[in-house]
């Protein structure tokens, strides 16, 4: 290890650092890696992208970054499995990257074959998650391999929480001396100067307009992928109990509709045809701050997670949280302070915590403005942007 970072050194030096971020599609893309990579390439490395691009995707990366749009499923695929890696491969022997830095599961795996056969030194796996946690059985024995044989073949792995991290070493997916965390734990935080740069009250008010949602009903909010994983069965459930005791609340989901890994069939029958529910469907990034300030709580009900950006971005707009109580969510909120923690895979208990906070205006107010205060402190855009440049550089022997 020490070798690969004098070596580094000397060929970094003269030239910039070349590295390539990937991920299996665009939107993971933008939510959690293109502000890091854009920020590198202020500081000195030259910058590639890799994933299935959506539409607009290379427009809005071009000025900072060379773009390269490889199609490729999100789900399991063989065919993938057998092509990936090869075409990975002849991109990394064309270019020569110092660095290639991958996120998500099929990528990654992809990825760190590809960068092995091509002799990439530095092999960086931001592993985001363990997608094997919440399946059971045969599935659960082979993704764990899968996620093991990934680990193996990388030289550097960040873990997204100490807990997680813990986990993964507890498991035996690496070594405890591969695996570290960047600051208390997360990706690129949240960007509060954008949190602070529109009028709540107002956008609020248009919004729910706009929706049909009244303005002065309740709004249980949720933002990211519509799917089992996210406890989004659970929640439909917990809601939909509530609703009989109150008609005055809402259910807005914010996000795709994920077939991969859809939630039964039943409950999307209700979101559908429930008056009271809302599938938003996919936001820009910029308008994911404003369409959360027409929440009164954001209530996420993950069965795991590798941190929860999405609960940062709720503190940053000043929201009151309802999240789980597992790895990554429940390190970075602080139960009954700055968040209240729920049993995963429970709709009882969600219900009882809905409830809590839908009932107890004192509590939400004190748990929006202790989420708030954390956000400054740890998960403001800037620090996190910088937590991830210095991690680099001294993985890389730069510091």
């Amino acid at each position: 290890m020490k070798q690969l970072a004098k070596s580094k050194t000397t060929i970094m030096t003269n030239k910039k650092v070349k590295i390539c971020a990937l991920t299996t599609i665009s939107k993971t893309m933008d939510w959690f890696i293109v502000d890091s990579m854009r920020n590198l390439s202020k500081n000195g490395y030259e910058v590639t992208l890799i994933c299935n691009m959506e539409e607009g995707f290379n427009e809005r990366n071009e000025d900072y970054a060379h773009c390269i749009n490889l199609p490729m499923s999100r789900g399991a695929s063989l065919g993938d499995m057998i092509k990936m890696p090869w075409k990975l491969y002849k991109i990394f022997k064309k270019e020569q990257f110092d660095v290639i830095y991958y996120t998500t599961p099929n990528v990654s795996m992809y990825a760190a074959i590809a960068g092995v056969l091509a002799g990439v030194k530095c092999r960086f796996y931001n592993q985001c998650g363990l997608r094997y946690v919440s399946f059971e059985g045969k599935k659960r024995s082979v993704f764990k391999v899968i996620e093991k044989f990934t680990c193996i073949l990388s030289t550097t792995i960040r873990e997204q929480s100490p807990m997680n991290r813990q986990f993964a070493i507890d498991e035996g997916l690496c070594p405890a001396e591969k695996i570290s965390v960047v600051g208390i734990g997360g990706t690129t935080g949240v960007e509060l100067k954008s949190c602070d740069s529109f009028d709540a009250t107002e956008t609020k008010r248009t919004l729910r307009k706009k929706y049909g949602i009244l303005e002065n009903g309740f709004v249980f909010g949720y933002v990211g992928r519509v799917n089992a994983d996210k406890g989004i069965n659970e929640l439909i459930t917990a809601f939909c109990e509530l609703q009989k005791q109150y008609d005055d609340i809402y259910l807005v989901l914010v996000g795709m509709i994920d077939d991969i890994n859809p939630i039964k069939s039943e409950n999307m029958k209700i979101a559908q045809e429930n008056d009271h529910i809302f599938l938003i469907g996919n936001v820009p990034p910029s308008e994911v701050y404003p369409h959360m300030s027409m929440f009164d709580v954001l209530t996420h009900a993950t069965y795991r997670e590798g941190f929860g950006k999405v609960l940062q971005e709720a503190m940053g707009v000043r929201l009151p949280i309802i999240t789980t109580n597992v790895p990554g969510p429940s390190e970075v909120v602080e139960n009954g302070v700055s968040g209240i923690l729920c049993n995963a895979m429970d709709a009882e208990d969600l219900k009882e915590k809905m409830k809590l906070i839908y009932t107890d205006k004192d509590l939400r107010t004190r748990i929006a403005k202790a989420g708030r205060e954390r956000a400054e402190k740890y998960f403001d855009r800037p620090i996190m942007l910088n937590n991830i440049l210095v991690d680099m550089n001294k993985t890389l022997g730069l510091d």
